[in-house]
């Protein structure tokens, strides 16, 4: 194969539920491929029998950052064995067979979570995507952009960012990339904490809480005991788990800490995807 293509082997994987599972924002499916932007580097991805075949916009030295990225070499099978054995995770696993975790930088994870509040998926995709259009730089005859950089992004009014729909979540995006742009925040220090730490350290940003830091530690660091409580988790342990009483919040994240085990994180992408997609 050329420089700007390459087959990334692997079994048990599914890229369309991995890239429209609520991880990430910025992939479009296109025919039966999907394309989208990792770091500066676009690429369209297309299932085979035989893995994920990559094509490049333009010639690539190294792949580690795509394998990086979709988490190919994990061991997919050694993770699930992890879970509980209940029924409601047997149901998850079933319909969401092949479904991964990626690794995504850290920034973009941040910046696209702290968008992410009280939106749903579909106007998530929108302000990133106005986002990237304006800030970010182009990937060359592609029509995508690259992420912006926390420079760029602390360098731009408050109004222009609003003009990407991100309403309210403009000062706290500003903030956020004024702190780590000026070096006052190191989001590479997280990667030595530990998860406890970790996430009390992300939640000392505007516009972080607990969600939001879990969803960064899980999706951007691999801290896979990270455990992010939405809507869609919550309905799901009162429907799966708790169907005949109504759990307390503090119960309910005191099951969410100790009923999952070390890859609770994978436990919870299963859990949250199989409720968006399960046929009422």
């Amino acid at each position: 194969m050329s420089a700007t293509e390459i087959l990334l082997p692997v079994r048990d994987y599914d890229l369309a539920a991995t890239l429209d599972s609520g991880q990430v924002f910025r992939w479009q499916s296109v025919g039966d491929s999907w394309h989208g932007v990792v770091g500066k580097h676009f690429v369209q991805l297309t299932q085979s029998n035989d893995g994920i075949h990559a094509l490049a916009s333009k010639p690539v030295k190294d792949w580690n950052f795509l394998r990086q990225f979709l988490q190919t070499e994990t061991n997919l099978a050694a993770i699930l064995k992890t879970f509980p054995d209940d029924e409601p995770m047997r149901q998850a696993l079933a319909a969401c067979r092949g479904l991964r975790l990626l690794r995504q930088d850290p920034w973009e994870c941040l910046a696209s979570f702290i968008l992410s509040s009280t939106k749903q998926i579909v106007q998530i995709r929108q302000i990133v995507a106005l986002l990237c259009e304006r800030f970010g730089e182009p990937c060359a005859a592609t029509g995508y952009a690259s992420f912006p950089t926390p420079e760029k992004i602390a360098a731009a009014p408050e109004l222009q960012l609003r003009d990407c729909k991100m309403g309210f979540r403009a000062p706290s995006l500003l903030a956020a990339a004024r702190q780590i742009a000026s070096g006052e925040f190191d989001l590479e220090k997280i990667r030595e904490m530990n998860y406890s730490k970790a996430r009390q350290e992300l939640m000392k940003l505007r516009g972080v809480g607990g969600k939001i830091a879990d969803c960064v530690l899980l999706f951007g660091y691999g801290f896979d005991t990270a455990f992010p409580v939405d809507v869609w988790i919550e309905r799901a342990f009162q429907e799966l788990y708790f169907p005949r009483r109504r759990a307390s919040e503090k119960r309910l994240r005191y099951f969410a800490a100790t009923h999952f085990g070390p890859h609770a994180g994978y436990a919870q992408q299963y859990l949250f995807h199989y409720m968006r997609t399960k046929k009422k």
